[in-house]
């Protein structure tokens, strides 16, 4: 289902008007090779976008710089919990043929919402799981996702090529052959209440870029 294009138009607009330092600070870095989007937009995305069945919900995005911090209601193991943590990209791999990304996480924590007398709520409830080491949690859950390459203490990699959509789109492989070469994502973070992208460019890398636009 698409978004509504008009609500965003009238979200950015409104955005801008609460917000007319927001312009200056996008130009500012974009000076600097990066490309800034508020949080606002990605708040907007998710509460405009459809929840699947048993996704998070009531999730919220805050800028913890130079990580981002995320919070949700969800449903593991027949127990309604809300769980918060925060994140910081510590890498991007982003080429043809890879495109992962490492994640250490922080600060997480969980609160049981129900009566449940689930195993898993005990452990919550009595404090027994380590939760400054969620990746070995995420290790043993039942249902991992197809794209978690790697799940270690405080350490997640995600494997996006683990997608089918991704890594057998032929357009999306040419388009990278062609940029990444030239120009590539560098790092991934926070800067007030902005996601930043940053890029690096590569100038000798333009006869490759050119290389794959001919094939």
């Amino acid at each position: 289902m698409a978004l509504p294009i008009r609500s965003a138009l009238r979200s950015a607009g409104r955005f801008m008007v609460r917000n007319p330092l927001s312009v200056l600070t996008v130009a500012k870095h974009a000076m600097g090779m990066r490309v800034a989007v508020p949080l606002d937009a990605l708040r907007w995305v998710v509460a405009n976008t459809p929840p699947a069945k048993k996704a998070p919900t009531d999730i919220a995005i805050t800028a913890r710089p130079p990580a981002i911090q995320m919070g949700a209601t969800v449903e593991l193991m027949g127990t309604k919990l809300r769980a918060s943590t925060t994140i910081k990209v510590e890498e991007l791999r982003v080429f043809p043929e890879e495109m992962t990304v490492r994640l250490r996480l922080s600060d997480t924590d969980m609160k049981v919402l129900d009566r449940s007398e689930t195993p898993i709520a005990g452990l919550i409830r009595s404090g027994a799981l380590d939760l400054s080491k969620p990746g070995n949690l995420v290790k043993f859950m039942p249902q991992k996702p197809a794209l978690l390459a790697e799940a270690k203490d405080d350490i997640l990699v995600i494997d996006l090529m683990q997608v089918p959509k991704l890594a057998n789109n032929f357009r999306l492989r040419k388009v990278l052959q062609r940029i990444t070469p030239v120009m590539n994502v560098s790092a991934l973070g926070t800067d007030g209440d902005y996601l930043v992208v940053s890029l690096k460019a590569t100038p000798s890398g333009l006869p490759r870029a050119l290389s794959a636009g001919a094939n």
